[in-house]
């Protein structure tokens, strides 16, 4: 007898292993073929697809059931037998089939792939274009990437935290900021959850995490950038930028090793090769300008890499995963922590990955009197910032911390060129449905 889980009691990936035995499966009408007195049914759920196999001498009622247009939810029970001809080595010869839902609106793009489509159609119709074995592959990536970021933080004795993302300032003094109405005050959305992992250092809650949704109010029109992203963020108390690399070196390489093991199908279904790097170097800054001067590049110190240097250090270095560190404190965000050996310098960091930088971090300013005349060097008021100043008046650790963009992450992970396929309901400059 067969036992429902739901609407079903296999997947179809599981379902494959029963040979000879009575299975329940549900999902949509992927291909239908006729044969005249055989008729073939490919059915697709989340894991995969497989044959449904009925000829008319067997049975009226079922072969007349097996005509549904493509995309058309149904349950189908029957008995999972071997088969030369299928794919997978196994098919369902059906004894009843019930139609689920129904199609009542033509599908705007043929979700088997075998036609070409542009990009923003597939985002307009993203419900749809989730049902392709792309997109599939890519969200499943990065949810495992998500989980192995938890899996390891928490293994490190890190606190999951879930900070505001309504504020009434800028948390990082920018000016791209999304503002809303927020009963008679105005507020804005959340650039990033930085000064509140700070407050739960201080708080006194030693190592944080978050996986949090961000907002950046920026015009921009590239490949590697969004308006709203998920950003996995971690503060650690009474911690150097040393410290925090340490962390993120390991949950990256974690990260890394689990996704190749668990989503190995997904990888290759994506085109995807991924290497896991035993070690991530450590490179200054200075270090790597000078190897891009040498190599007839006309930068200077002080200048931020552009996409250009990125992709000419990842030749001149034979790998694409590494650290910059040392930053030129006047390029990097106001509350990095100055190297005690030269002011000029800060310990901030990047990581590189796929010759993109994937999480930036640093060791912050936790002296109050240090942190306003870093201000001040900004031409920035102290007294703007007294609501983040004030919160290391009263007994602050030293403390660093970094954040990974997820859909970045993801990206280079699939290998996509676009971020907007990583990034379930992208939010662009234009896009804000559905």
């Amino acid at each position: 007898m067969v036992k429902k889980m739901l609407l079903r009691t296999h997947y179809v990936q599981d379902a494959k292993k029963e040979i000879g035995k009575e299975v329940m499966l549900a999902g949509w009408v992927h291909e239908v073929r006729d044969l005249g007195k055989v008729r073939f049914l490919v059915l697709r759920d989340k894991t995969g697809t497989m044959q449904v196999t009925a000829k008319k001498a067997e049975g009226e009622e079922v072969f007349s059931l097996m005509e549904h247009p493509k995309e058309t939810v149904v349950a189908i029970t029957g008995k999972v037998v071997q088969s030369k001809i299928a794919s997978a080595g196994a098919e369902l010869v059906p004894s009843k089939i019930e139609v689920l839902g129904k199609i009542s609106a033509k599908v705007p793009f043929e979700v088997t792939g075998k036609v070409p489509v542009e990009l923003d159609v597939r985002l307009d119709h993203r419900y749809v274009d989730l049902r392709t074995k792309k997109a599939g592959a890519i969200f499943r990536v990065k949810s495992e990437v998500a989980f192995a970021f938890r899996e390891k933080l928490r293994a490190l004795s890190f606190e999951e935290i879930h900070p505001t993302c309504i504020v009434a300032e800028a948390t990082e003094g920018g000016t791209d900021l999304f503002k809303v109405q927020y009963f008679e005050k105005e507020a804005y959305l959340a650039q990033s959850p930085q000064l509140y992992k700070q407050l739960a250092v201080i708080g006194g809650m030693d190592r944080v995490f978050m996986t949090t949704p961000v907002f950046r109010a920026e015009k921009h029109n590239t490949n590697t950038h969004l308006n709203e992203v998920l950003q996995m963020d971690i503060e650690m108390g009474f911690a150097d930028h040393e410290d925090a690399m340490d962390v993120l070196e390991a949950v990256v390489l974690h990260v890394l090793s689990h996704v190749k093991k668990e989503c190995a199908l997904e990888l290759e279904a994506l085109g995807a090769t991924l290497v896991v790097p035993e070690k991530l170097p450590r490179h200054t800054y200075s270090e790597l300008v000078e190897k891009l001067q040498k190599a007839g590049d006309a930068i200077e110190f002080g200048h931020d890499f552009s996409r250009e240097h990125e992709a000419k250090l990842v030749q001149l270095l034979g790998y694409d995963a590494y650290f910059v560190t040392k930053w030129p404190t006047a390029v990097r965000a106001f509350y990095s922590m100055p190297s005690k050996e030269d002011a000029k310098i800060c310990n901030a960091f990047d990581l590189m990955f796929g010759g993109l930088e994937i999480s930036s971090g640093a060791q912050r300013i936790h002296i109050p009197e240090l942190l306003e005349e870093a201000l001040r060097r900004r031409q920035l008021n102290p007294q703007k910032f007294e609501f983040y100043v004030n919160a290391f008046r009263v007994g602050a650790p030293p403390h660093a911390g970094w954040s990974i963009g997820l859909e970045r992450f993801t990206m280079k992970i699939c290998g996509q060129q676009n971020i907007r396929e990583c990034a379930m309901f992208p939010r662009d400059r234009v896009r804000i449905t559905p």
